[in-house]
This record gives C-alpha cells, structure tokens and sequence, in this order.
C-alpha cells in the first residue's frame, strides 16, 4: 500500500505489535504506577527504566478533531475526520485515528476504539462513539 505507514520505532514497536494482535496496552511503571502512552524507555513521574504492558479497554474522549480534506493514504475518501482522543486510563495521554461515524464528533463525547484491518499487514486503532456500541448491544440483546 502506498502512502504513510505508522514507522514503529524502539520504543513503539511492541505497542503496533499488541494492536496488530488487536490488542490496547498502555506501559505501567514497575516503581510507582504510573500509566503512560506512548510508550517510553523511562518513567517520567519517577524517571525509572522497569515497566510491563498493561492491557485496558480502548476508552476516551473526543478532545478534538480536524477534516482532512487531502488524502495521505489511498483509499481513503476526501474529507476524512481524525480525531484526538484523551484516553479515560490515562488522562494525560492523547491518541489520534481514523473517526468511524456518519456523523461528526462531539467534544467531550465518549468513545470506544476498535481496531480497522487496513492492509494485509497493518491494522490501526480508530475510534467510535460510545453510543453506536450502546445502539448495538441493545439491538442485539432486546429487553424482555
């Protein structure tokens, strides 16, 4: 596929490995704690090296967004929503991706990521409103 792909580095490439797995992971700070995204070598509460992946769910808030009006990856159609989100975890911590909706987001509004299959060989973490999983889960499971 042409166009940009997300070029994991010493410190990222566990994380695109996890989300290629379809996993969500943040670092946690062996000495204090400390949830971080993106992953780091060291703390930047305590400045220590030891950490392990902590798995959580992909949860956030609509901090943000821009319309793309310029297509950086074929296939993509113009314009294209991206969103920044605060994730709920770690509030510090900020993420972006692809928004998946008919409609434009909210701020504040709480999402969900899913992870979208774009190629045989990368898989990408994007985000959805909280209410299109509530629509589906109560489409799914009616009440009695």
């Amino acid at each position: 596929m042409p166009g940009y792909r997300p070029e994991p580095d010493r410190d990222s490439r566990a994380w695109w490995e996890r989300v290629a797995g379809r996993e969500f992971a943040v670092q946690e700070c062996d000495a204090c704690g400390t949830l971080r995204f993106p992953p780091r070598a060291f703390c930047a509460a305590c400045r220590t090296e030891g950490w392990h992946w902590r798995e959580l769910e992909p949860e956030g808030k609509v901090e943000s967004w821009i319309v793309n009006r310029r297509a950086f990856v074929p296939g993509l159609h113009d314009p294209y929503l991206v969103v920044m989100v605060r994730l709920e975890a770690v509030p510090g911590a900020l993420m972006y991706g692809n928004w998946r909706a008919e409609r434009p987001p909210e701020a504040g509004e709480p999402v969900r990521g899913v992870f979208s299959q774009v190629d045989e060989s990368l898989i990408v973490l994007d985000w959805i409103p909280e209410s299109r999983i509530s629509h589906q889960l109560s489409e799914n499971h009616p009440a009695d």
